[in-house]
């Protein structure tokens, strides 16, 4: 399952029926982009300079032949791409079956990236594994650009990364207009390019890849943080490996109990309720608020705004031009950021409705696939968004929930409801079955997991943080609750950042119905 909503920006030259599909993307893609770009100041950390002594576990994944397990070694070696990451860390492939159910098959190469630990061996705990969201995002290409969230972590763990399977350098997806092209031409390019590898790259099977890692990282138990579409991962790998969980931080989750179509009703409510209140911010405290007097008189003017942007969309600077699809979506990025997002929104709402520019309003927007990206790999970002996906959920509706679906979701939402609507369609006519309408994430008997959500979340909303955290189990899952807006808590709010911290250093929970104030109490 997935907390799907449209993709942030769309690239020219698709087809109706390709962009309606391309259109759609999990909130994390966008909205993990603009939560990690809130940097907390003054994290940071020093060399290590004592030799280094690497850890070996005991307990290889069951049922893999040993040329993957006992005879198989991570060659770590300075990365060549992206640039980002060609000073101060490492890069190697672990080789894994395509297909877990025939081990002695086809292998594919995951590809890893890590930077050390600084701090002294004795106190090294093992690897923490990060995962930035997506699905589609990259952590070969994320780790460096999002080191500074977890700095101060690095006095007790290895920072590691990876591409996901059908992400960047581990068997990208490709539903372009030939096997190159990392845009989208449509589920039967995805079929004809990638059809052979689309079977293989849902949640499950890359949980299956993270305890292989796991072994070969030399860690007895599993350390991982995960944040928004993170979560549903960490909590696939919980419930398939219980005994082999360590200390797992799922951040911003994603909420286990909801369909695609069911969430993107509540996370059209939550973003609404999000932009209401920055209405009401922008009303009493900004001077000419451009949504005008409050969140009633802001749907109005939204709408007339988005009316105009259907009927000529506006000059974004770069060639691009803004409509109203781009309004909503663009809107709902500066909403992930939280109070920080809400001075520069209503700056660029007052560019966009007093001089018709929507640069301010786009700026910043993913630029996957430009060939300023090169030589790291080609972002496919926006496909393998859409493959995951639909290999994890098997919901197909007809057209009769289709436009009942789609109804509820615009209902749900006067300024953002017909934007996240076409995500109904996200799966429509994938060529392939998806696992399970909801993933399985009971994990009997693990650790405790630490589950971090945020009261103000617009991507992910708050009951899915309750929601995740009793699916876990009784005494595994445990809710630390931030009164925030934005998606995402950590490390912006100082009592998240000092509770996870904490656990990821001596694994003790904070206690039950532990509450963090911040923008939002």
């Amino acid at each position: 399952m997935s907390d799907a909503h449209p993709i942030r920006s769309r690239r020219p030259g698709l087809s109706a029926g390709a962009l309606i599909i391309a259109g759609v993307v999990l909130a994390a893609i966008g909205a993990v982009g603009a939560w990690l770009q809130r940097d907390a100041p003054g994290r940071s950390a020093e060399p290590r300079t004592e030799p280094r002594t690497e850890f070996t576990a005991n307990n290889p994944p069951a049922g893999l032949p040993t040329a993957l397990t006992t005879g198989q070694h991570l060659r770590w070696s300075r990365c060549t791409s992206p640039p980002t990451a060609r000073t101060g860390y490492d890069c190697a492939t672990m080789k894994t079956p395509l297909d877990y159910r025939k081990p002695d098959g086809r292998t594919i190469e995951v590809a890893l990236i890590r930077r050390k630990a600084t701090g002294p061996n004795a106190r090294r705990i093992g690897s923490l594994v990060l995962n930035f969201g997506g699905p589609g995002e990259s952590g070969v290409s994320g780790l460096p650009e999002y080191l500074n969230q977890y700095k101060p972590l690095l006095d007790r763990y290895d920072l590691v990364s990876f591409d996901p399977r059908g992400v960047g350098a581990t068997i990208p997806v490709r539903c372009g207009k030939t096997a190159d092209d990392t845009g989208y031409d449509g589920t039967d390019a995805c079929a004809e390019h990638s059809g052979a590898l689309l079977p293989y790259i849902g949640t499950s099977h890359t949980a299956r890849d993270l305890d292989l890692m796991r072994y070969l990282l030399g860690d007895e138990r599993l350390h991982y943080f995960g944040v928004s579409y993170g979560t549903t991962l960490g909590a696939v790998y919980a419930h398939l490996y219980p005994s082999h969980v360590g200390r797992l931080v799922l951040e911003a989750p994603v909420d286990p109990t909801k369909d695609l179509n069911e969430a993107k009703v509540s996370q059209a409510k939550a973003v609404q309720a999000a932009f209401d209140r920055f209405a009401a911010h922008c009303a009493a405290r900004i001077r000419h608020c451009p949504t005008g007097d409050g969140p009633e008189e802001a749907a109005r003017r939204m709408a007339r705004l988005a009316d105009r942007l259907e009927k000529k969309p506006a000059p974004a600077g770069g060639g691009k031009n803004l409509d109203a699809d781009d309004l909503a979506l663009t809107v709902g990025d500066h909403l992930d950021l939280g109070t920080d997002g809400w001075a520069p929104l209503a700056k660029a709402l007052t560019a966009l409705i007093d001089h018709n520019d929507g640069g301010p309003l786009s700026k910043g927007e993913d630029d996957a696939g430009s060939a300023d990206r090169a030589p790291a790999p080609r972002d496919n970002s926006r496909v393998a968004l859409v493959a995951i996906t639909c290999a994890d959920s098997s919901l197909r509706p007809g057209s009769e929930r289709l436009d009942r679906d789609q109804a509820r979701i615009k209902a749900a939402s006067p300024v953002f409801g017909a934007a996240w609507s076409t995500g109904v369609y996200l799966c429509y006519d994938w060529p392939f079955d998806g696992e399970r309408a909801t993933p399985q994430v009971n994990a009997d008997g693990a650790a405790p997991v630490l589950v971090v959500g945020g009261t103000g979340d617009p991507t992910t909303p708050y009951p899915g943080a309750r929601h995740m955290a009793r699916a876990l189990g009784d005494g595994v899952g445990v809710l630390l609750t931030a009164e925030e807006e934005g998606h995402g808590t950590y490390p912006q709010n100082r009592c998240v950042t000092k509770a996870v911290d904490k656990y990821l250093r001596t694994g003790r929970t904070p206690a039950v119905g532990t509450v963090c104030r911040g923008s939002m109490s």
